[in-house]
């Protein structure tokens, strides 16, 4: 079976805020190689824009100038290709098998299967953040703990509805965190940090929200894609001589192919054995019986030939899809199988998650378009 395994070549998006922090000439930080940054640099944002793949931007550059004419180099996200773990790698500098944000939902021994975005019981629940505490969930200092820590000014700029969710508390957690509605505030708090010298996380949403909703490449995300180049544009704007801003995204994304479509919860042979699923439609966790992990990984392997790539637990690991050390307490979380999809296939539950089944578009997989991010770079000494 062909795998597939991490760019070695390509660095990380858990490089990227060390590696401008370093710049800032932050002691506890060093430049991560492959990573080339000016300095000294005074002030600085690292932008995170969801959904903005390599791939997209490149094939798209007419509609974003702003950001085509800054782009640097590519990076790689690792797997899964989402939300809640590239968070994660910006938040703890880490991989998904250190910092543990191994999905947008996983198993959680001793609690179940949670949504890591929501922190609720997956697919629906209470409120889990005083039994599971997100602290426990991950307990390294962030980035932004230890840029505090060495007297740096740290602000995370990003949804005020954000504030104290579990996630937010799980990774990104040590700066004042700055609460906006919309890319006027979000623009205008990166702009005011970066003046004064300090560092900030900042992050919009919106593209990705449009990529599912509709398809990445679709009308409505032109129009949002040109949105964002002018926020950024904005930015650039007001940067002064020693301030920086460099602009990632923690995953691409794909149209889903309807010819290309398992519906997990319709496909007998892919339930029998299995006690829970997590993940997402393209980067499922596969958590069997007692007994039955042998039997479950060749049912899905069968069943799944041509649309998925399908590993047990130990393989997925020793292939370095979770970076190259996966702690002894996050070795749960993952799943006894875990499958990521080729191509546009998409593994859905209708009955289970009728929501996500719906979308157009979707991540989480290992194929260049989801991996793949563009860096993008500005100084104040390139708006003059």
């Amino acid at each position: 079976m062909d795998v597939p395994k991490p760019e070695s070549a390509l660095p990380h998006l858990a490089d990227v805020v060390p590696s401008v922090l370093a710049a800032m000439g932050v002691a506890a930080f060093e430049t991560v190689a492959g990573i080339d940054l000016p300095s000294p640099i005074r002030g600085a944002c690292v932008l995170l824009v969801d959904g903005l793949g390599a791939e997209l931007l490149d094939a798209h550059a007419a509609e974003a100038p702003v950001m085509a004419g800054l782009r640097h180099r590519t990076l790689q996200v690792g797997f899964p290709a989402t939300t809640a773990a590239g968070l994660a790698a910006i938040g703890t500098g880490c991989r998904s098998g250190e910092h543990g944000m191994v999905g947008y939902s996983f198993r959680v021994p001793g609690a179940g299967v949670i949504n890591a975005l929501r922190w609720r019981p997956h697919p629906w629940g209470e409120d889990l953040r005083s039994t599971v505490v997100p602290e426990t969930v991950q307990p390294f200092p962030t980035t932004f703990e230890r840029a505090a820590g060495a007297g740096v000014a740290v602000r995370v700029v990003s949804g005020a509805e954000f504030a104290h969710s579990g996630l937010t508390r799980a990774v990104l957690r040590g700066g004042d965190y700055v609460g906006v509605h919309a890319i006027g505030d979000l623009g205008a708090a990166v702009a005011d940090t970066v003046a004064g010298g300090g560092f900030c996380w900042g992050y919009h949403s919106e593209l990705d929200l449009v990529g599912h909703l509709h398809g990445p490449g679709s009308t409505a995300w032109l129009m949002q894609l040109r949105q964002v180049d002018r926020l950024v544009e904005s930015i650039v704007e007001t940067l002064p001589r020693d301030g920086l801003l460099a602009v990632v995204a923690d995953h691409g994304m794909v149209t889903a192919d309807p010819a290309s479509v398992v519906d997990i919860d319709a496909h007998a042979p892919l339930l029998d054995g299995v006690d829970a699923i997590g993940g997402e439609p393209r980067a499922r966790h596969v958590y069997t019986s007692d007994g039955a992990a042998d039997a479950v990984l060749a049912a899905w392997r069968d069943s799944l030939a041509d649309t998925a790539w399908v590993l047990s637990r130990d393989e997925a690991i020793e292939a370095g899809w979770f970076g190259g050390r996966v702690r002894d307490d996050v070795r749960g979380r993952i799943g006894d199988v875990v499958a990521a999809a080729r191509d546009s296939a998409v593994l859905v539950r209708r009955a289970v998650e009728p929501m996500e089944s719906s979308l157009v578009g979707h991540h989480g997989s290992l194929t260049p378009a989801e991996q793949r991010i563009p860096l993008l770079l500005a100084t104040g000494l390139a708006s003059e």
